[in-house]
């Protein structure tokens, strides 16, 4: 009796260990899911089994915080801010960091219209006064234009910035039908050697070949027009968080380690995403690529290798604008 008692107690314990695994969450946009795999993959190394769940961008924080999801690896915290916030007041999720790069939308140029000095003294906002850097880009009438996405995403927010900047005599908005446009114009423009300005969000595929936002006066509280400012500030920065359920911690405290030493830069998920959104590559490729070029990096995340790798050092070499 005590013998059979002993294979069913062996035969739960083999299990519950083959069936618990670290659940990553994938959501709807290349950057998040490529990162998934990636630190899916680094676990993996670290020999722990891996699950990936589609889920909801905005309740997977309550799964986390029940520990049916083990982490979240990419949260825009001016976006998911409460349900993150939420989370962690739960008890059930816990604070694992951030990533050294970080989170924005913004008016920008390819960073080869700076280096070929298209408009001198960009990215400062104040070169865009110069009616001979106008000339350099795509005009609408005898004005520079700014290529917003499409009318629904911020109505007349730069116009009426341009309008505020006292810039709308020389520059002017249109909008573009989709984000499939954005990236035309950005195509045509390097193909043509002419300036262009485009909406944009950091991170995003644009930032592997190299992307700047214009560096408009800064944001502060209630300096838009929509909070009843007077429209004279560019659009705020964010932080790009990470957060992990208390179960996961307790669970795969090794695992958990490594997952707040993880730390990528704007190029790190820009080259992510460019290998599926330009180079065509699967999700689960893409990861893989990254992970065979970049082993200096996460090797020395889970203490494979001592040689110190410093991402945020990283992160402003690469962020040299």
């Amino acid at each position: 009796m005590r013998k059979i008692l002993l294979i069913i107690f062996v035969n739960f314990l083999w299990c519950n260990i083959g069936l618990a695994k670290i659940v990553i969450p994938l959501h709807s946009w290349t950057t998040q899911i490529v990162m998934a795999y990636v630190i899916g993959g680094i676990f993996e190394n670290m020999g722990y089994p891996v699950n990936y769940a589609s889920e909801d961008s905005q309740g997977v924080y309550k799964k986390i915080s029940n520990g049916d999801v083990s982490l979240s690896h990419e949260v825009w915290d001016n976006v998911f801010g409460k349900p993150y916030s939420d989370a962690l007041k739960s008890g059930g999720a816990v604070d694992a960091g951030q990533h050294a790069a970080y989170t924005q939308e913004e008016m920008g140029v390819p960073t080869w219209v700076i280096e070929k000095n298209l408009c001198p003294g960009l990215p400062d906002w104040n070169a865009l006064k110069n009616p001979e850097c106008v000339k350099n880009f795509k005009s609408s009438g005898n004005k520079g234009l700014m290529l917003d996405g499409h009318i629904t995403w911020h109505g007349n927010t730069y116009s009426e910035r341009l309008e505020a900047l006292e810039l709308n005599n020389l520059w002017k908005v249109e909008f573009a039908g989709d984000e499939k446009a954005l990236w035309s114009e950005l195509s045509i423009a390097k193909n043509q050697g002419r300036g262009v300005i485009i909406f944009n969000w950091t991170p995003n595929f644009t930032d592997r070949e190299g992307f700047t936002m214009i560096n408009f006066p800064e944001y502060n509280d209630g300096c838009s027009i929509v909070e009843g400012g007077d429209g004279r500030c560019g659009s705020p920065k964010g932080s790009l968080k990470k957060i992990a359920s208390t179960q996961f911690v307790e669970k795969y405290p090794k695992a958990f380690k490594a997952f707040q030493k993880i730390n990528f830069t704007t190029l790190d998920i820009g080259t992510m995403a460019a290998y599926t959104d330009v180079d065509g590559m699967s999700y689960k490729d893409a990861a893989n690529k990254w992970l065979n070029s970049n082993k200096h990096k996460w090797e020395y995340w889970i203490g494979k290798k001592s040689k110190v790798y410093n991402a945020d050092q990283q992160q402003k070499k690469d962020r040299k604008y």
